[in-house]
């Protein structure tokens, strides 16, 4: 079949579409994979070049001060210095060597430079190098400026410093504590609602339909501070402390209530009416229908809405900062890397490696759960006549 066939049978939209999509994914996968690969690299590599030359090698620019005046050998009329650049170091293939701090590429490895003076200065790719003069040293050694290619080199330092030293492993789990039942509270109770609000008729049902609605698009940041300080003087009036994950679970499956109800609802009202009917024929009650039909058949919905509420509360500062507070052993791990940007700002080795922390646990649960999102996110969009 010829290529034009090809993409008659295709369809130039759906191919544009096609297209566009996986642009856009390798838009979004390439900041990950450059975070990911920069978490497992040194310092010196990181600031030396970009992460795309890992696998290949970087180029790092380093000094190196040559053999003292009194080291020196005279050969005819001219005095020589000869040695390693990498006496005491790490080693690397040197690749353009210089003189001075602003020009460190300025000579070619290997080729014979005239640095001025009668002096004569040859850096090999191996280290090696050859100082000659016409006149004898004084002074200290020079000191020359080598760009060095090293091999790839990848280590897992950044993330034992990380999980250890830092603290973050407290704040993963503080994360998790704080994730999970936020997550699971509020679709328990928006399923329920949901197939009330669906098939059971009550007065005022439409109405609060709209205040769900409504309900959606209030700012956190309006009812955060209410919310607060109506939960503290319940708390004080029951002895419950100010400051524990119960009170951070509560705000968060309210704040999130409102569109699980909203998603919920628009899922479940789309199911087949005749399924429902059938079963009230049979004798069962509206709990036995929830249970035993409505909660396997919007299993799409409540992994759709388990994917925003789980990525809302796992990236939450502003809510965990406010109910469950910042105490070493109460961050979580957005407030841990919040205050690591703090200590640590210019170490990207760190941050990189606390970043992918951060981003692994949402990942998987959304591979886990993304087959599930489109559906869970369509329903009640298209009914049937």
């Amino acid at each position: 079949m010829s290529a034009a066939a090809s993409l008659r049978r295709i369809g130039l939209p759906r191919l544009i579409v096609h297209v566009s999509v996986l642009v856009i994914c390798i838009i979004w996968l390439i900041p990950t994979l450059g975070i990911l690969v920069t978490s497992f690299r040194e310092a010196g590599q990181i600031t030396a070049s970009g992460w795309w030359t890992a696998f290949t090698g970087a180029a790092e620019t380093s000094a190196a001060r040559l053999g003292e005046p009194s080291t020196a050998k005279q050969n005819g009329t001219n005095y020589v210095i000869s040695g390693s650049v990498f006496e005491g170091g790490k080693g690397g293939t040197v690749r353009a060597f210089g003189t001075r701090v602003a020009a460190p590429t300025e000579f070619t490895a290997g080729q014979p430079a005239d640095i001025g003076n009668g002096e004569t200065l040859t850096v090999n790719e191996d280290g090696s190098y050859t100082y000659s003069k016409n006149a004898p040293f004084e002074g200290r050694g020079k000191r020359v400026y080598l760009s060095v290619a090293t091999p790839p080199s990848f280590t897992t330092e950044n993330y034992r410093t990380v999980l250890t030293s830092q603290g973050i492993g407290q704040s993963f789990v503080n994360s998790l504590t704080v994730a999970v039942p936020a997550t699971i509270i509020p679709i328990l109770i928006a399923a329920f609602a949901a197939y009330a609000l669906s098939w059971m008729e009550f007065p005022g049902r439409a109405l609060i339909i709209a205040l769900v609605v409504g309900l959606i698009v209030v700012p956190l940041q309006m009812s955060l501070i209410p919310l607060l300080k109506m939960y503290n003087e319940i708390g004080n009036f029951f002895g419950v402390p100010s400051r524990s994950y119960a009170g951070i679970w509560l705000a968060h499956s309210a704040f999130g209530m409102p569109l699980a109800i909203y998603l919920l609802r628009n899922y479940i009202s789309g199911l087949p009416r005749e399924i429902i009917e059938s079963a009230r024929v049979d004798g069962a009650s509206d709990f036995e229908i929830f249970v035993k039909i409505i909660l396997p058949l919007s299993f799409p919905a409540l992994a759709s809405f388990s994917i925003f509420q789980f990525l809302w509360t796992w990236n939450d500062l502003l809510v965990a900062m406010v109910f469950l507070g910042t105490g070493k052993d109460q961050l979580v791990l957005t407030g841990a890397l919040n205050a690591l940007l703090g200590s640590m700002g210019g170490k990207w080795e760190i941050l990189t490696a606390s970043a992918f922390i951060t981003i692994v646990v949402p990942i998987i649960v959304f591979f886990a759960l993304q087959r599930y999102l489109v559906r869970g996110l369509l329903a009640g969009s298209v009914k049937g006549g």
